[in-house]
């Protein structure tokens, strides 16, 4: 080790898992071989899994003497979050989930972007990856723009100050300040506490040099109810947030709203209300097409099916979210903490 690695910072990785057996291996065996000379350290947050995420962490801890495990009862993220917080031990904090994969520099890369920018958090693309041709369509339809809109962790960007970043790479001093994660956030935990590191004059800096390798969820199913859940919490951060909102947020309770306004109008009263499904069906057919380009043809036809489980679900979401969680929520909010206070 020669004295530049001395310098660098020890970090802790932090994973927060539920049912993870399909991919929990792979996800800390890509952190164990990252190139970075610093110390290292990796705690798994374990929910009460149905499958063999228990015993495969287990064997980990076996393997390794820089895995550790901390439970996590609840199975709520954001409390798995805190949980292995509060059981590691090193200045920097990198998130992790159980189905990411890192790209081998990324713990390097993120430790250099936190020296450079002076940032609190960063963080960079979540590059989705499917196993299949139905997780090939979905990662086709969630890394474009026709998808997820203009979100750079989703779709890339340059580098540059950002409202949120994909998973992140923390000073743990900052972790601290603000008390960690809201754990009432059962969704968009990440964007509430970026809010408050914000809030408190902290930078938060995305960097298309960070790559993260995402699984897709497997059924649409799985599909639907992520995204459904990801729309119900949005709402709760448009109210927790007032000006937190804009019209990429807006488009698919929109689209379900006039979607669903076409099929009564073509069904009670003329068949030209029938347009709007239909031309909200070749839309997202004539949109699949950049967006599947090298896909096997069983993978291209199936992200037509992706990108609308993704906006209906997302819609219904929103729509449905009820204002009493948002309460509960507000309820719970903390204010930013500065440095000073």
């Amino acid at each position: 080790m020669n004295a530049n690695d001395v310098q660098l910072p020890a970090v802790s990785v932090i994973m927060p898992v539920l049912n993870e057996e399909r991919h929990l291996r792979g996800a800390v065996q890509a952190i164990l071989a990252q190139e970075y000379a610093g110390e290292m350290e990796v705690v798994i947050a374990i929910g009460p899994s149905t499958d063999r995420t228990d015993e495969i962490a287990a064997e980990l801890v076996r393997e390794d003497s820089r895995v550790h495990t901390v439970p996590n009862p609840t199975g709520r993220t954001p409390a798995a979050l805190n949980a292995a917080i509060k059981a590691s031990r090193h200045p920097v904090v990198v998130r992790v989930d159980g189905h990411g994969m890192l790209s081998p520099n990324y713990i390097a890369t993120a430790v250099r972007l936190l020296e450079e920018t002076g940032a609190q958090n960063v963080g960079g693309v979540m590059h989705a990856e499917g196993e299949n041709d139905w997780e090939h369509a979905v990662a086709a339809a969630m890394t474009s723009k026709i998808g997820v809109g203009n979100a750079a962790f989703h779709t890339g960007g340059e580098a540059a100050p950002a409202e949120t970043v994909y998973l992140g790479v923390f000073r743990r001093a900052a972790l601290e300040q603000q008390g960690g994660y809201n754990e009432e956030f059962i969704r968009a935990q990440d964007w509430e506490l970026n809010f408050r590191i914000r809030e408190a004059g902290g930078l938060i800096w995305f960097s298309p040099e960070l790559r993260v390798s995402y699984r897709p969820r497997p059924t649409v199913k799985a599909l639907a109810k992520q995204y459904k859940d990801y729309g119900r919490w949005r709402h709760v951060v448009a109210r927790y947030h007032a000006g937190s909102i804009n019209l990429r947020y807006l488009a698919p309770p929109a689209a379900v709203c006039a979607i669903a306004a076409g099929v009564v109008v073509g069904a009670a009263l003329t068949p030209w209300g029938f347009v709007v499904p239909g031309g909200y069906l070749a839309a997202i057919a004539l949109g699949s097409l950049p967006a599947g380009k090298g896909l096997p043809v069983k993978a291209r036809l199936r992200i037509p099916v992706a990108l609308a489980t993704m906006h209906m679900s997302w819609g219904f979401g929103f729509l449905t979210s009820p204002k009493s969680l948002a309460r509960k929520v507000v309820a719970s909010r903390r204010p930013a903490v500065t440095a000073e206070a």
